[in-house]
């Protein structure tokens, strides 16, 4: 069964050709802003995973989908793509110096079933002055991410520790999406690829 990446990030296609497996990747349309955040930012996130990946369904029944939605979370509050430069930096201001949490749920979707599961890293920020956002703001994509931040490459630089998964952050946990590919008889091990 052909395997469709439901998604038009570049890091989450960058993440699933560290295997030696083929994938189509295509853009859900679904609309994230119909479905509202109401406190928990696991049951959000795995709502809107699950929807990108049922969207898609209807378009690719002969498929196995993979779909994500990742979000930057702090005390209630989440923090999506920033719609502006402004917004990014009011973003990267209040995380500045604090713990906050990224979740990315991730859903493997076919005719006979929806798969779900949810990772959680914690990231604290060094505490970071306004000139410095603009900087960082200034030499690294922001409009796509969450928080309006980014680990890989120098964007780390924010970054003074991490507990969890990596590639959580970039948008797709590979431990995560090995244990729902399972379900479909997908085993990453047998897709590993020389480095």
């Amino acid at each position: 069964m052909p395997l469709l990446l439901g998604s038009q990030s570049p890091r989450r296609k960058e993440i699933l050709s560290f295997f030696s497996i083929d994938f189509q990747q295509v853009a859900s349309h679904f609309p994230e802003e119909s479905i509202p955040f109401l406190g928990d930012p696991v049951a959000y996130t795995e709502e809107l995973s699950r929807k990108k990946g049922e969207t898609l369904l209807s378009a690719y029944k002969d498929h196995t989908i993979i779909t994500a939605d990742t979000v930057v979370y702090l005390n209630g509050k989440i923090y999506n793509k920033p719609a502006s430069e402004e917004e990014a930096f009011s973003f990267i201001n209040e995380l500045a110096g604090q713990w906050h949490q990224v979740y990315t749920a991730v859903t493997v979707c076919k005719e006979s079933g929806r798969f779900s599961g949810v990772e959680q890293t914690n990231i604290l920020f060094h505490p970071v002055t306004a000139a410095q956002i603009r900087k960082y703001l200034a030499h690294f994509a922001y409009t796509d991410k969450a928080g309006g931040y980014a680990v890989q490459q120098g964007g780390n630089i924010i970054v003074s520790k991490m507990e969890g998964c990596y590639y959580n952050v970039m948008g797709l946990p590979i431990n995560t999406l090995q244990r729902l590919l399972l379900h479909v008889g997908i085993d990453l091990w047998d897709h590993l690829k020389i480095f």
